[in-house]
């Protein structure tokens, strides 16, 4: 077994059980136990004696080094999936029974994890769950925010060429912390496409963290979707990224999350900015790694594999800037 990233704490089942008496008066866990897969917060699944299943996610201890956005991250999913509630109710989220900065509950949806189900080897014909999850962040998506970026006083801008660069400074300032070799041109080339990110009028509401291991499936078909702790308002391309993890998705234009969204015309300027957004995210990958106590002794492929798709996009990137739409 994987030793726990250092952002999770270890618990057992009466710290659940208290946990739960605490946070929902009158009720009480009758059995519980750990859910693996992530790496930030500790998850954890609960019956309760009322019938009801929950999933606990509890933050990380204060002491905990945390990389500069990921700041705030339990309370911040609550209020995502509040918002939805209120909002989106037609969109497929947990529903929240209990938030607090240091804790979450939520409702626990059918099904298990797409990743999960196809790293097991369970057949699954998964263009029908993507398509579905298309027409769910579309749904989202109409969501509008006050600023680009994150709320709540965390990094936002009214405007998203300056929030997304602002993002990026944070992660090269966290690699600087956690002495984490990054390409020197990173911050050149997103500055010089400003124009082409202010082409990005609304402050959408975004997910960000759409890959398969968050995706729910029961009997082939989406039941919904979860981890909504990382969400910011920006353009809606940055949501192609992760739903398509490793994969240029505009080289796909019949992919199925696209077909489920609505389609999309991948002209120059929508594929520049799919290579920015891809950047950031391979950043990100890149610079949270010591953080979850990944070295690259013990996994030099995924230092590899990150390092080459950097280099990809920082090519693409090096080229003439297209004019906005």
């Amino acid at each position: 077994m994987s030793e726990p990233s250092p952002t999770q704490r270890v618990l057992d089942p009466a710290d659940i059980e208290r946990s739960v008496a605490a946070a929902l008066p009158g009720r009480r866990v009758v059995a519980s136990a750990p859910l693996t897969g992530g790496g930030f917060a500790t998850v954890w699944s609960a019956c309760l004696d009322d019938g009801a299943d929950v999933v606990l996610k509890v933050a990380p201890l204060p002491e905990a080094r945390l990389l500069r956005y990921e700041q705030d991250l339990i309370a911040a999913e609550g209020r995502y999936l509040r918002r939805l509630a209120a909002e989106a109710p037609e969109v497929r989220v947990p529903r929240v029974l209990h938030a607090s900065p240091e804790l979450l509950i939520t409702e626990r949806l059918p099904g298990r994890n797409l990743f999960e189900l196809q790293s097991g080897g369970t057949p699954v014909d998964d263009a029908p769950v993507r398509a579905a999850f298309g027409a769910e962040l579309a749904r989202v998506h109409r969501l509008t925010g006050d600023r680009f970026g994150y709320d709540a006083g965390r990094t936002s801008a009214p405007t998203w060429s300056a929030a997304f660069l602002a993002m990026i400074d944070d992660l090269l300032a966290d690699a600087a912390d956690w002495q984490v070799e990054t390409p020197a041109r990173i911050r050149e080339l997103v500055e010089r496409h400003a124009s082409l990110l202010d082409s990005v009028r609304r402050p959408a509401l975004l997910h960000f963290d759409g890959w398969d291991g968050n995706l729910l499936v029961a009997d082939g078909r989406l039941t919904g979707f979860v981890d909504g702790e990382r969400f910011l308002y920006g353009d809606p391309l940055l949501d192609f990224t992760s739903a398509a993890l490793f994969r240029r998705v505009e080289d796909e234009p019949d992919h199925p999350f696209v077909r489920g969204y609505g389609g999309l015309r991948f002209d120059a300027p929508v594929r520049r900015r799919l290579s920015l957004y891809r950047l950031h995210l391979y950043l990100l990958m890149t610079v949270e790694m010591p953080s979850r106590r990944i070295t690259r002794e013990a996994q030099p492929d995924r230092y590899e594999i990150l390092a080459a798709l950097l280099d990809e996009e920082l090519t693409e990137l090096a080229r003439p800037v297209p004019t906005p739409a």
